[in-house]
């Protein structure tokens, strides 16, 4: 069985070495002392590697069951979560006023990677739940926020986000779920929505559905689309549970992974629902939801390629196989372990490299949303809606392609269920498809995001990166295996950002067929700039002779192998770019 343990050394590495969290000026973050983070990581790393990580085979092999309208889930489920939600650590960042604990978002981020490392369809019943509180705290009305969000903080009741249905995903345009009006107030839904992660389960009191659907008088598309609080058990004036609302679950889909978490078909049949937000605006209150899912699935991304990571490097040390091409390092033993092959040494420093310059992205962002939310400030607000497309596109493309590498490090033993390492490939495979495919991504990322404000957001982060690379240009130990690479990869982050202004406006195609490559190449970019900071960081620990000198030098020597080996990868994705629309729009439909 996969084991795992939370790698609170490097997270807070990222807290106070990197971010520098103690000097940001963000209010709330004066609480976060490295004595505090430090117990708190470790309290969340011992429920990881002690409850959540145990059962999540478990969670695999049974999956969740739907009986008489009930959804069962797997063995131990429904004591981690009463465990958890004992712990208050639903609620660890949310609002006080409503029983959370009004820790920063960046802390939250923390210790849910840790969470969806050990257990990723355990922590989504949880995760739904926490964007779901965050649309209604957002969005809804002073009773609305008064009824449901202190039960959801405290995890007795859970929530969803309804989007999907049968016949349109990513096109919410064509939903048909109806919404009609009534003479309380309230609202009849009737319709069905498809792929509902979380949709139901055994294990809190009451699930409050999030459901987009139509009421009349809206405009055709998206225009005429609001969103509805329709809960499971409908609530009495005094806050208790009243009668069985007209929802049900219809069926609970067969998944390639998270076999733990009930994805579920959700009928609706003249539901009782009520408003949230405005009449017709209900995009924007789910997309409060649904930013903050999508950054969810960036950490989702990452956190499976770390889980993965940890058991691929304990099987590269402890298998033995083949002799070291420089002379025998086991002699003693009949073969060397793995670890000493250049290609399996390749494949772990692909994965760590990835992981650890991801979580430094991640938790940049966390702190970018942390700056809007807590000091409304606006340009954090545009950078990391910039970015939110790339965390989620970029770091589970590479996520999974992690996940495989380290299942490919265990050779055949990999392609067995009982390694364990398939789940995690499985399991790592939907972030690349939910929350809006990665395509989806990149198309927002280049069609959308980009021209924000008339471009001033990624304008902002190029002078970022130019004002970096200015400000430690002296360093000469980080100049040539950093700066230079780094100056390299915003200079092609740049020039495919001309080529669309050259050409996407007059053909948009040549900026669409090249949407995809686009976000790669600034995933990479992003990526460099942060093992750039940590670099510098590192070497600054160094020479100050400041705690655990490996540590230091390990995190030099994985950054110089993400700059020389994965970052020029920029070059190929620029390159792509400029070969516009034709070689992938030339081929006629009917000769495919």
């Amino acid at each position: 069985m996969p084991s795992y343990t939370a790698p609170t050394r490097d997270m807070q590495f990222l807290l106070h070495e990197v971010l520098d969290v103690s000097s940001a000026g963000i209010p709330g973050y004066d609480e976060l002392e490295a004595d505090f983070t430090g117990a708190v990581l470790d309290e969340a790393g011992k429920i990881a590697s002690e409850v959540l990580a145990p059962l999540n085979e478990v969670g695999d092999r049974e999956g969740c069951t739907l009986e008489n309208g009930i959804v069962r889930t797997p063995a131990g489920f429904k004591a981690a979560y009463e465990q958890m939600c004992a712990g208050g650590w639903l609620g660890l960042d949310l609002d006080p006023a409503h029983g959370g604990q009004g820790m920063p978002y960046l802390l939250g981020t923390a210790v849910g990677e840790i969470f969806v490392s050990a257990n990723m369809a355990f922590q989504m019943y949880l995760g739904l739940t926490h964007g779901a509180c965050s649309a209604i705290h957002a969005h809804g009305s002073a009773e609305q926020k008064a009824v449901y969000l202190a039960k959801m903080t405290a995890g007795t009741w859970s929530g969803t986000m309804n989007l999907t249905e049968p016949h349109c995903g990513t096109d919410l345009g064509q939903i048909r779920t109806r919404a009609e009006p009534q003479d309380d107030g309230s609202y009849k839904i009737t319709g069905t929505k498809i792929f509902i992660s979380a949709g139901d389960q055994d294990l809190s009191e009451n699930v409050i559905h999030l459901v987009l659907a139509r009421a009349p008088g809206g405009g055709p598309g998206t225009r005429g689309i609001s969103l509805f609080i329709v809960p499971k058990f409908l609530v009495n004036e005094d806050g208790s549970l009243g009668e069985r609302n007209a929802v049900s679950v219809g069926n609970i889909e067969e998944k390639m992974g998270i076999h733990g978490n009930a994805t579920c078909v959700m009928n609706y049949d003249g539901a009782t629902g009520f408003l949230i937000g405005d009449l017709h605006k209900g995009m924007r209150a789910m997309f409060t939801m649904m930013n903050e899912a999508r950054i969810g699935v960036g950490l989702q991304g990452y956190a499976q390629a770390e889980a993965a990571y940890q058991n691929a490097l304990a099987y590269a040390r402890e298998r033995l196989q083949g002799r070291a091409v420089g002379g025998a390092q086991n002699p003693d033993g009949p073969a060397d372990p793995l670890i000493v092959h250049p290609d399996v040494r390749r494949m772990l420093m692909e994965q760590k490299s990835f992981v650890e310059g991801a979580r430094a992205f991640a938790f940049w962002g966390a702190e970018l949303i942390d700056r809007h939310m807590r000091m409304g400030d606006e340009d954090a607000h545009g950078l990391i809606s910039l970015m939110t497309p790339v965390i989620k596109g970029f770091l589970t493309d590479k996520g999974f392609e992690s996940t495989v590498l380290a299942q490919q490090v265990l050779g055949g033993h990999g392609y067995i269920e009982e390694q364990g390492m398939s789940q995690f490939v499985r399991d790592a495979r939907i972030t690349q498809i939910y929350e809006g495919a990665n395509g989806i991504q990149a198309l927002d990322l280049v069609g959308r995001k980009l021209g924000l404000d008339g471009g001033r957001h990624v304008m902002a982060f190029f002078e970022m990166v130019k004002d970096f690379i200015k400000e430690n240009n002296d360093n000469e130990a980080l100049n040539a295996d950093f700066l230079t690479p780094l100056k390299a990869a915003s200079k092609d982050l740049q020039a495919a950002g001309m080529y669309f202004m050259q050409h996407g406006m007059k053909t948009p195609e040549n900026a669409l067929s090249g949407a995809y490559d686009f976000m790669h190449l600034f995933g990479h970019t992003c990526l460099g700039l942060m093992w750039a900071r940590m670099a510098k960081s590192a070497l600054a620990a160094l020479e100050a002779g400041r705690g655990d000198a490996a540590f230091y030098e390990a995190k030099l020597a994985t950054g110089r192998y993400y700059m020389a080996r994965q970052l020029p990868a920029t070059t190929l994705h620029l390159r792509r770019i400029e070969t516009g629309a034709a070689p992938v729009m030339s081929l006629a439909e009917d000769a495919f």
